[in-house]
């Protein structure tokens, strides 16, 4: 079957190229702001190019599990790398709007709470916070069952990373709407199906 052989070469691959992989965009997006290769907004493509890859990633550690239950392909030691990746990508997003575009310290908090799509992703940012904190062995060892409950965190989290994305868009944008329709696509397929409901 072709889950087995997807199951068999994913244990044998290592988790650290993943790491090493999802370094290497932002350094090369860096590159290009410096040298102007972003066009006449290089802070403001930089900012996109972070949270929509963000998105992104967050997006397809949500996949891990449905790949698992519905065909069988379990991508699980990958989950904690994809979720550690996700929120450097959100970090450095957040980071380039604070140094880079905002500038002033008094302005921040001022956007926050003025801005509702600043608003919403930076709650999304909180709740992502203790998940990053706790994805180590020693943390899900003492947290015991409470760690699956804490790291249910992630489904509201990405929603609102979502949200943000389709907040922040100028206009009527299809892609944006992409992203949220598979965040909640995502979301319902891990809403627990009523004892004795029919299926077709």
């Amino acid at each position: 079957m072709l889950a087995d052989r997807i199951n068999a070469a994913a244990r044998r691959l290592p988790v650290w190229p993943l790491y090493l992989l999802g370094a290497l965009p932002p350094l090369w997006w860096l590159w290009l702001g410096l040298t102007g290769g972003l066009g006449v907004e290089p802070i403001e493509v930089l900012e996109h190019r972070l949270g929509e890859a963000a998105l992104q990633i967050l997006i397809a550690g949500l996949v891990v599990s449905p790949l698992r239950r519905h065909l069988g392909v379990n991508l699980i030691r990958f989950r904690r790398a994809l979720g550690i990746l996700a929120f450097s990508y959100v970090f450095l997003h957040l980071l380039v709007w604070l140094v880079l575009d905002v500038q002033i310290p008094a302005q921040i908090w001022a956007d926050i709470v003025k801005r509702p799509y600043i608003t919403v992703g930076m709650a999304g940012f909180i709740l992502l916070l203790p998940l990053v904190v706790t994805s180590n062995d020693r943390a899900v060892r003492r947290l015991g069952a409470g760690w699956r409950k804490l790291h249910r965190l992630t489904y509201p989290a990405v929603f609102l990373g979502a949200l943000h994305y389709v907040m922040l868009a100028k206009g009527f944008q299809f892609e944006p709407l992409l992203y949220l329709a598979a965040v909640v696509a995502l979301l319902l397929i891990r809403l627990p199906r009523r004892r004795g409901a029919v299926t077709a």
